[in-house]
Formats: structure tokens, sequence, C-alpha cells
């Protein structure tokens, strides 16, 4: 069965050999790759899907070269740490996220990957929750996390809209914040969709037409605001918060990062509105602290945030066709079966 491991030294990988859809991953075999001072061989269990994988699988990352292992994000057990600087016993359970993760070297698509240690977490709360969860979060929880309290400065009394709710970073970010006491809505295309954002701690579900701005500024407002569709509707989202407010971009699901005419703050952005943005990282990713969003979100929350689980490499034409097509409603997670 694909996914299981041998006893050869080998391992399945994934493998992207040109740009493409969906069906491009081909399973191959490759010798267990050897890690040197400074880096972890992680055995793996499960890892996360992410659009900047399928923006990369389509050909839209120059920078990535084929053939490549994708996956920014992965999660398992240390196999092998030379040099232990930071500790890691055989067996810990860790998590590990960016730094050239699946574009400048081999990542999570794969029953084993070496990576910088600097990069990996020990997760010693593990045991409260599934490896499908675990999978989910390190991407998903490191850019959420970053995007609200590094960028937006979150507060127990802040009113937050998120623009693209039903994606798994938008998903995330209701629960998380309404765990800190804010006041949460946010935006779905599809109204049927609506109680996916309720049970994920949304008070408020906007239906997003691709205008906003007027329907919102019949409400209470808002102070905050996480912006997820990118630059589509950005220039909606800076007039949907007060005077005071800010805006941060996070994530482009409409695919776009540039605006395809000139864009003029002066213009655009209303009078003491501030736009940031929060850019992923690894470095903000070991500074994530995986435990305690376990602790306070809980198991059931963090089931909530999963909208799809495949098991097997071999489903990862399959898991990134779902992707593509939007059908998920959550958190895509690939586990690896080495049972």
């Amino acid at each position: 069965m694909a996914g299981r491991r041998s006893n050869d030294g080998t391992m399945n990988v994934a493998v992207i050999y040109e740009a493409g859809g969906p069906e491009v991953f081909k399973l191959e075999k490759r010798p267990i790759p050897k890690p040197e001072k400074g880096q972890v061989l992680i055995r793996l269990k499960a890892f996360g899907l992410n659009r900047s994988e399928m923006f990369t699988r389509q050909g839209h990352s120059p920078t990535v070269n084929f053939p490549r292992i994708l996956g920014i994000e992965a999660a398992g057990v240390v196999e092998e740490a030379p040099g232990n600087e930071n500790n890691f016993k055989e067996g810990d359970v860790v998590a590990t996220a960016m730094g050239g993760m699946g574009r400048d070297f081999d990542g999570g698509y794969a029953e084993y990957t070496v990576v910088p240690a600097s990069q990996v977490q020990v997760v010693k709360s593990a045991g409260k929750i599934s490896w499908e969860m675990l999978g989910a979060l390190p991407e998903m929880m490191q850019t959420t996390w970053g995007a609200l309290f590094k960028a937006l400065r979150l507060q127990s009394n802040d009113r937050l809209l998120i623009r693209g709710g039903t994606t798994s970073v938008g998903l995330a970010a209701a629960a998380i914040a309404k765990s800190h006491g804010a006041f949460v809505a946010a935006t779905t295309r599809k109204s049927e969709r609506e109680h996916l954002l309720r049970a994920n701690g949304v008070d408020q579900a906007i239906i997003d037409n691709g205008t906003i701005a007027d329907q919102v500024k019949r409400t209470e407002g808002f102070n905050k605001l996480l912006e997820m569709v990118g630059v589509t509707s950005l220039r909606d989202s800076l007039q949907c918060v007060e005077e005071g407010g800010t805006v941060c971009m996070v994530g482009s699901v409409c695919g776009k990062w540039a605006f395809d005419d000139d864009f003029s703050p002066m213009v655009s952005i209303p009078t003491a509105v501030s736009l940031t943005a929060y850019h992923s990282s690894a470095k903000a990713f070991v500074e994530t602290p995986l435990d305690e969003i376990i602790n306070q979100l809980g198991t059931e929350r963090i089931q909530a945030l999963i909208g799809k689980v495949f098991v097997g490499l071999d489903k990862i034409n399959e898991a990134h066709k779902c992707m593509d097509d939007d059908r998920a409603g959550g958190k895509i997670v690939v586990l690896i079966d080495d049972d």
C-alpha cells in the first residue's frame, strides 16, 4: 500500500517534475535523507496542504526549481539530530514549517524530511490531539497567531472582521480571536457556509458579493480587519474599518498579489486607517506557541478547523484536486500511512 515504509533505507515521496494540474505528482522511492550537524531528520506522520503549494504546482513560483518535493509544513517524530544543538531526543513529537521547506529544498510530501534544527518545534501537548490535528496546525497557526497578535495587535475588546472567513486561516483566526474575547465577524461568498463560520466562533456572518463596505458601515463597525481574499477586495476592505482601525493583508485567495492599475494610498486609504501585512517565516513559526494554542482551543475546536483528511501519499493528487475545487471547508490534511 502506498505510504508504508520499507526496511531497505528508502522512503515514498510525492514529486512534481513540471507545473500543471493536481494530477502532476508522481509517487516514487527515494533514499531516506541523511541529516548533517544542525539538521533534524523527521519521520513524518502528517502534513497540511497550503495554497502556496497550489500556486507553486501551477508554475507561479519562479524561484522553485523542479523536480521538487513540495510541502512547507509537517508533523512527525525525531529520527535523528546530529549535533543536537536544540536538545532533540529520538521520538520527540515535533512540527516544522517554512524556512525554504518545499521550495529551496525538499519538503513534507514524503515519509521523511530533513530540515534545519532552527525551524523545528517540540510539541509537548501533542498527546492531547491526533496526528491529523497536529498536521493541520503548523503553518495555519503561525500565520494566524502572527497576523492577529503581531500585525493587528488584537485586544479582548476589539471588533474583528475576517475577509475570507472560510479559509483555514480565517477559521483559525475566528476561533482564536473569539477565545481572546473579541467580537468576530467573517465573510463568505456562499450562504450555505454560514454554519461553518458560526461553528468556529463567528458572531456575525456577512455574505460577500465583492463589495461589503456600505453594508458594514450600517453596523456597529470594526477596528480590525484580516484580509484573506487579496487585492481584489483590499480597497473595499479599507473602507470597512473605522478611523484608527487597522487592515492586515495576510493572504490572497484570489490568486493575485498586485493591482492591475495604480494603487494610490491617498485615495484608497481612508483617513487614519492603517494598512499592514504579515509574512510567514521559520522564525515566526518557532515563536508560535503551539502548546498554548492546543491547550487554549481544545480538541473539539481544533478538529472543527479540519475540512478534509486524506490517508496515504498516494492520495496527494486527490487532495490537491480538493484544494483546487475549494470544497474542503477547512484545512486539508494528509496522513502518512505507516501501519
